[in-house]
């Protein structure tokens, strides 16, 4: 096994990781965020909000084959998992489903950009939870 060269030491992780309580995971809970659910878009993603009553966000990404090939796909996933993650305000949403629908356009994104976008839209979802 080779050895790691230089950089922090090995982590597991599961401290930064999303909790597996804060995925959406059964296509119920998809469906009724397009079905019911607020729309707010993006040029490269779309974001569907629906309420739940579990008292804390769930999220759940989405993405077709207009996006691009698989490799594509999962990258634009974790990019969005990540961005999301990351957001300091995230405990600011309120109890909502967050389905997070990737548009063609962001197979041309940075994560910057993504990231920029995905918080912009979690803002707006923030400031509903609030009024």
């Amino acid at each position: 096994m080779a050895e790691r060269q230089g950089g922090p030491p090995a982590r597991s992780g599961t401290a930064e990781r999303l909790p597996r309580e804060h995925t959406l995971r059964r296509s119920a809970d998809y469906l009724r965020c397009y079905r019911r659910g607020r729309r707010l878009r993006g040029s490269a993603l779309r974001l569907h909000v629906a309420g739940n009553e579990l008292g804390h966000p769930r999220l759940g990404i989405t993405a077709s084959r207009k996006v691009g090939k698989a490799v594509v796909r999962n990258r634009l996933k974790r990019r969005v998992r990540e961005a999301y993650r990351r957001w300091p305000r995230r405990g600011e949403l309120p109890a909502v489903d967050l389905v997070v629908h990737l548009e063609p356009a962001a197979a041309g994104t940075g994560f910057m950009e993504l990231s920029g976008e995905l918080e912009g839209l979690l803002e707006r979802v923030a400031r509903m939870g609030r009024e």
